[in-house]
């Protein structure tokens, strides 16, 4: 990672710190993964050769920075969702800002919607942060656009355990699925249908 982008992440961390502190309201607040976080995503596609990843809750792209510059050296994209008006062009402009702005295609709408118009089996890992109450949902789309050893990857799984809790019994009782939870910033869920692939990541620390 080159300097300019570290400078960038450090400036959109802090202004996601402030502006949480300020608003309670959650439609206006940036709700960014953790450093590490990002840092384990990057540690997860790198491992896996990962070249398409599709992440699911936009907001100022702080997030979508670590996939985007994670595949970019291998050639790889990231598609973004995004409903929100005013997260979608701060999102834009600091992908412009980063210079990764060519790896990223954004994509407006609910998520629900732009998942059940995505391809089979497009996508080697997709990094869900959105509304915890849909995913359940959510879940017949989001396997069918995963690679056969595709990851699906779920942030809050610690931070918001209980709103988790339903859509974690829905991979669980698919049966073909197996998963593991990374302590990492606010809990990382991971599931994937290679049993061994899931759980190697259980045991992963911050650097």
């Amino acid at each position: 990672m080159d300097m300019a982008l570290q400078a960038l992440l450090s400036e959109l961390e802090h202004f996601g710190q402030a502006n949480d502190a300020a608003h309670d309201e959650r439609a206006r607040r940036m709700l960014n993964i953790t450093r590490g976080t990002g840092q384990f995503l990057a540690h997860v596609i790198d491992s896996l050769g990962a070249r398409a990843i599709l992440e699911v809750g936009t907001s100022n792209g702080y997030s979508t920075l670590w996939l985007a510059d994670a595949v970019a050296a291998r050639g790889g994209k990231v598609t973004t969702i995004e409903m929100a008006p005013d997260k979608l062009a701060m999102a834009r402009k600091n992908f412009v800002a980063s210079g990764l702005d060519a790896v990223i295609t954004q994509r407006e709408g609910e998520a629900g919607q732009v998942l059940a118009e995505a391809p089979d089996s497009a996508y080697d890992l997709v990094f869900l942060d959105s509304e915890r109450a849909a995913y359940p949902g959510w879940w017949a789309d989001l396997k069918r656009v995963l690679r056969p050893h595709g990851l699906l990857i779920v942030d809050n799984a610690t931070s918001h355990e209980a709103e988790m809790a339903p859509f974690v019994q829905v991979i669980k009782a698919d049966g073909a699925f197996s998963t593991s939870v990374v302590q990492v910033g606010k809990g990382e869920l991971v599931a994937g249908r290679d049993a061994d692939l899931a759980r190697h990541w259980a045991s992963w620390r911050e650097s």
